[in-house]
């Protein structure tokens, strides 16, 4: 596979690490000893490569068959440590709290909100929004405005702005904030969104928030085979 030229282990171990370290948030560091007794010698930094490389892979194939997703939407903000600062990570759930789309953002302004909405828009092209929840900041109002008076988003889109409807979402915060943890935060943004987006989209799949049609498959390591070709 062109995907994985010139790379020395074998593309099974290279999606175990991958899968393993966005996971269970563990430590590089932790992950090459596990693969040490398993008898396979990598180092941390290998290891970080193949997730800065592949992670975003995985999203890639996985979105294709991530399936529906309720209209009602919960959009809200976290804060995550970059370079010894703190940035701002955008997330947005369905009403079931299956995941609609992240993005990090140095800033948490209008335009943030608007690029944020409208990837998410783009994302959930096929279930759009009937209803967005968000918390009170100004900056979600203006951005919904700018999306409805250029058409991505219907004027009917109710927009709310409650606390307690968003409690599904501050909690699925704290959920990725454990597997966050160990990182010790990040480097850099290229590195941390990479990172990220690794751990959103493992969640997702150990939820089984995704409906990839024609598969069978009963574990996780299968579903990543697959969506690389790997399985029968």
């Amino acid at each position: 596979m062109s995907l994985f030229k010139r790379r020395r282990f074998p593309v099974e171990i290279i999606l175990l690490c991958v899968r393993w370290y966005c996971k269970y948030g563990i430590s590089y560091r932790d992950l090459a000893e596990m693969m040490s007794e398993r008898g396979v010698s990598v180092s941390p930094s290998t290891i970080f490569r193949w997730v800065q490389r592949y992670a975003p892979e995985v999203e890639k194939r996985i979105r294709l068959y991530q399936g529906p997703r309720s209209g009602s939407w919960r959009v809200d903000e976290t804060y995550v440590r970059v370079s010894g600062r703190w940035k701002y990570l955008f997330r947005a759930v369905d009403k079931h709290g299956r995941l609609i789309a992240f993005m990090l953002s140095d800033r948490r302004n209008t335009n943030a909100a608007y690029r944020f909405l409208r990837k998410a828009i783009k994302a959930m092209s096929t279930y759009p929004p009937s209803s967005i929840t968000t918390d009170k900041l100004a900056s979600y109002a203006k951005a919904i405005l700018r999306l409805q008076n250029e058409g991505l988003l219907p004027n009917d889109v109710v927009h709310r702005t409650s606390k307690y409807l968003n409690n599904i979402l501050e909690a699925d915060h704290g959920a990725l904030k454990r597997v966050i943890r160990p990182t010790r935060g990040f480097q850099t943004m290229r590195t941390a969104a990479a990172t990220l987006t690794g751990f959103e989209i493992m969640r997702m799949i150990r939820r089984g928030h995704y409906n990839k049609r024609g598969c069978r498959a009963t574990g996780e390591i299968r579903l990543i085979n697959q969506l690389f070709g790997l399985a029968a």
